[in-house]
């Protein structure tokens, strides 16, 4: 079966024109792809077209599996069925300024952060670049809205997906798909030092975040099993290269978990490697603070607003802008991998009895 979905313009030509048709029905049905039509409903095709499509092509596209709109600020929470019966998470909020859909990008995760519930179960498989685009599509599809900004900070790595994930920039960048310019995409990443260096070379003008959560490498490696292999000496020389070859600004994401790493000594010590590390690339420095979400089965406590904000004043003695992150739909547990993960053993359940 193909995945048309995962594939460019100039390649969906290639396979028509293997099939007898004419090159401006690739633009047809591209125009219907980006929009999520079913084959059925492709009405500007011909019959026998539409019947090769339907019998030629997975349908690859996420369904929406279950659905939660937060009664407080509006926030929808997407379980989505994937063609093989897994699942994963997306997440659509909005914003004054346009819609933005965080998104995942594997099905679990092999990072085995310890606070994390996306890597509980480990990883399943990486998703194709038709099911990460996919996600955008049937939000868009589902809200009758525009999903104008991605964040690539759902279940997964994404630069252990790395192959998928390039294709999928190039595909959602394009003015004749989606059309969702790279300054409006933010990736995220753990720390694969050596996909860092490869994203550099690839010169799109997205946000690089960094998952940092620790200002030493003792307490880094013991919540981040990755630090093993790349410590913080080896990332932070890798985000000096990727800021001096892209020119664009890295953030750093640091969840505070309530006596691990949240007391003032932490910011201090947190300020200091960051200043030292970027000084005289005159690179901004912007970390965002994330107040850990309490997961059943990783124990780590949140610690309170007023410590957080105390936190981000320190680093900010330090010249780093630091923000707290605002909690968007609170009311239905917006964190990602809890839903997938309740879903899963509620399906393991009905299996049992």
């Amino acid at each position: 079966m193909i995945d048309t979905y995962s594939m460019n313009r100039q390649e969906l030509e290639t396979l028509l024109a293997s099939w007898g048709q004419p090159k401006f029905r690739a633009a047809q049905v591209y125009a219907w792809q980006k929009e999520g039509t079913p084959v059925s409903e492709m009405s500007n095709l011909p019959k026998a077209l539409r019947e090769k499509l339907q019998t030629e092509v997975t349908d690859t596209l996420p369904k929406v599996e279950e659905k939660y709109v937060s009664a407080i600020d509006g926030t929808v929470k997407y379980l989505f069925r994937l063609y093989d019966g897994e699942c994963v998470e997306s997440v659509l909020m909005k914003y004054k300024h346009g819609n933005t859909l965080c998104i995942s990008s594997e099905v679990g995760c092999p990072m085995g952060c310890r606070f994390c519930a996306s890597t509980l179960g480990g990883k399943i498989r990486n998703l194709l670049p038709s099911e990460l685009l996919g996600q955008i599509i049937a939000a868009n599809r589902d809200s009758g809205e525009r999903v104008s900004n991605i964040v690539m900070m759902g279940i997964g790595e994404p630069l252990d997906n790395y192959d998928n994930v390039i294709r999928f920039l190039k595909l959602v960048n394009d003015e004749e798909g989606l059309n969702i310019g790279y300054r409006h995409i933010s990736l995220s990443t753990c720390g694969i030092v050596p996909r860092i260096l490869e994203l550099a070379k690839e010169e799109f003008p997205i946000t690089l975040s960094i998952s940092l959560h620790a200002s030493n490498d003792e307490k880094r490696s013991a919540v981040m099993p990755v630090n093993n292999k790349w410590n913080i000496d080896a990332l932070l020389s890798a985000c000096v290269t990727y800021y001096k070859t892209t020119g664009r600004r890295i953030s750093f994401e640091y969840t505070l978990i309530s006596g691990k790493n949240d007391s003032e000594a932490d910011a201090k010590e947190l300020g200091t490697l960051l200043k030292n590390a970027f000084r005289g690339t005159g690179a901004p420095i912007h970390v965002n603070l994330i107040r850990v979400n309490e997961v059943k089965e990783t124990g780590m406590k949140q610690g309170t607003a007023e410590e957080a904000n105390r936190f981000a004043e320190t680093l900010g003695r330090y010249g780093i802008v630091a923000t707290v992150r605002r909690r968007l739909g609170s009311d239905v547990n917006a964190a990602c991998g809890q839903l997938r993960r309740q879903h899963r053993q509620q399906e393991n359940e009905g299996e049992k009895d």
